[in-house]
């Protein structure tokens, strides 16, 4: 089982150095897409961003863990 098909709606995402990255809205194709509410401020508000699902490392009860630090997710977010 793929660690994407163990990624369920509302679970929290978390950088490798443990910093909120985001809130899983849902799974499309092989990326994660992130509720609205985490989508930032300004020209970004209101926007889904999502996180490429190779970052991910592993996927453990409410929890995803990204192989890389949350800024790091951050800055590699796409929007849409």
């Amino acid at each position: 089982m793929s660690a994407l098909s163990k990624i369920k709606e509302h679970m929290e995402i978390i950088g490798a150095d443990g910093v909120h990255v985001g809130t899983v809205d849902k799974v499309e194709g092989n990326r994660i897409k992130l509720t609205k509410k985490d989508s930032g401020e300004g020209s970004h508000k209101g926007h889904h961003h999502f996180i490429d699902g190779g970052l991910v490392a592993e996927v453990e009860g409410d929890k995803v863990r990204l192989s890389a630090n949350g800024d790091v997710a951050f800055a590699m977010e796409e929007e849409k």
